[in-house]
């Protein structure tokens, strides 16, 4: 009897130890433990909250006394946080309050910033008066690539820097027999049907952000032939949306969660995807053998994305307005900048996983520091290609991107995947009908579009995006009928 029980004891034993034995310290105070509270609403991964988390509660703890619990908000992508801000600043106002229950808004490309100091929702950052040392183009530069580092109103501010680019695998790229991706305009190639793995730009704005830098790049090259005009802007745009439509009719599916396409890369279950740099290194990282090689890598389409920051604010009324600007402060520390990319265990670095981002601050990219860097070679400010954006071209568009893209790539999917494969797979037609874009041409566009979904009508552009889409969805029939043969 107890010859059969024990093994059963063991086990449970184990079980309740366990954590016990896999628990390490935090000096992240429980709810009920604690004597400050921090709200934090954030895209950012577990790891960035955990080691963040951790760090600052450390500094507060060390420069206060006091222990710090931090209340992390993390709903989704940036649609899913502008949601829920939306809605907190709505709900305050209805009871009569100044602001709202959050205190610091942490990660997430500058439109949604942007967005959030034009609604009036952000305080200003106190550390640029604290810390004037930490800015300027040798430490933090106000912009760069033609991006923008931080508020001329000081509302919000760039921590870590960061591209976007392509994650493929290499063992399924040469099992395909097709060269390695090295531009945005090698993921169009019909030979990746089915095979690519794409974000819902309607989920997230780094994805929207990574899909304007593609369409920037069709419109500057016209740009630079033609020379800047009307008509220029027009056939650029056009192009940028016939990109679009190749990638979307390549896709196996739209993601929720752009982690999930160098996962999907990774296991083989698909050949290639788009995703930001420190998603693409980490699952590099994570399948390298013991020899060193990786069949995940990620490249920088070289001319074709900008270096653009992840940044932090502080909303107006916040509840612990002192904290939360120790926080932003903490951020933009030396402390803050080498936590982004310090090997785990090193001095002043991650605990458990190295975060594999690249801190915003030109001064940090030091021989002495950077010897513990995960990235040493990365020297983004250097490395960065010939592309400049330039916000006069797509920036007013941002917005109005997501729902064309939902219009004319997502809703009838079916039927362009239909159409694709015959044409392009298949070879056995002209392309002409399936890339008529006019439904969504450029003069449409920024004066019809944009502003409909900036202040228009929430109905009457639900209607019109259904029509578009509805336009789109005949166009790829009407291609696959045509020139497609029998089905």
């Amino acid at each position: 009897m107890l010859k059969r029980v024990l093994p059963v004891f063991v086990l449970l034993a184990i079980v309740v130890a366990a954590p016990l034995l896999l628990r390490r310290d935090t000096e992240v105070a429980k709810a009920d433990d604690s004597e400050d509270r921090l709200v934090i609403i954030t895209p950012h991964n577990d790891s960035i909250r955990n080691e963040f988390g951790e760090a600052f509660a450390a500094h507060w703890k060390e420069k206060t006394g006091r222990r710090l619990y931090i209340d992390w908000r993390a709903p989704g992508g940036g649609g899913d946080i502008l949601r829920v801000i939306g809605s907190s600043f709505a709900a305050a106002h209805a009871l009569g309050k100044d602001g709202t229950d959050l205190d610091v808004f942490f990660g997430g490309g500058t439109k949604d910033f942007i967005k959030q100091a034009s609604l009036g929702h952000l305080a200003r950052i106190e550390a640029f008066e604290s810390h004037p040392e930490w800015f300027g183009e040798e430490r933090l530069p106000a912009g760069f690539s033609g991006e923008t580092y931080y508020d001329s109103e000081h509302r919000w501010v760039g921590v870590c820097v960061s591209q976007f680019g392509i994650v493929y695998n290499r063992d399924v790229i040469e099992w395909m027999g097709i060269a390695a991706p090295q531009e945005w305009s090698d993921l169009g190639d019909p030979a990746y049907f089915g095979k690519l793995a794409l974000a819902d730009p309607t989920k997230s704005s780094s994805v929207t952000q990574a899909f304007e830098m593609l369409v920037q790049e069709q419109m500057q090259k016209v740009i630079r032939e033609k020379g800047d005009s009307a008509e220029s802007r027009s056939e650029g745009w056009a192009l940028g949306m016939n990109m679009l439509q190749k990638f979307a009719a390549n896709a196996r599916y739209f993601t929720d969660s752009a982690s999930k396409i160098p996962h999907d890369v990774a296991m083989g279950d698909a050949a290639a995807g788009t995703c930001i740099d420190f998603y693409g290194r980490s699952f590099e990282d994570a399948v390298r053998d013991d020899s060193g090689r990786s069949r995940v890598h990620w490249v920088s389409p070289e001319g074709g994305t900008s270096l653009n920051v992840d940044s932090v604010a502080i909303f107006r009324g916040a509840p612990q307005m002192e904290i939360a600007q120790g926080f932003v402060t903490f951020c933009l520390s030396e402390k803050g900048q080498l936590l982004w990319n310090r090997k785990p265990g090193s001095e002043g670095g991650p605990k458990a996983r190295a975060l594999r981002r690249l801190p915003v601050r030109r001064d940090m990219y030091r021989t002495e520091l950077m010897a513990d860097f995960t990235d040493a070679g990365a020297m983004p400010y250097e490395r960065t290609g010939q592309f400049v954006y330039q916000p006069e071209l797509t920036g007013k568009a941002f917005n109005t991107l997501r729902v064309i893209f939902r219009a004319m790539c997502m809703d009838p999917h079916e039927e362009m995947k239909k159409a694709w494969s015959r044409l392009a797979v298949d070879a056995r037609g002209d392309l002409s009908v399936f890339h008529d874009v006019s439904a969504v041409n450029y003069e449409r566009v920024m004066n019809e579009l944009v502003p409909m979904v900036q202040d228009g009508d929430p109905i009457e552009l639900t209607r019109t995006m259904t029509e578009i889409s509805k336009q789109f969805r005949r166009n790829y029939q009407r291609a696959a009928e045509e020139k497609g043969g029998q089905p």
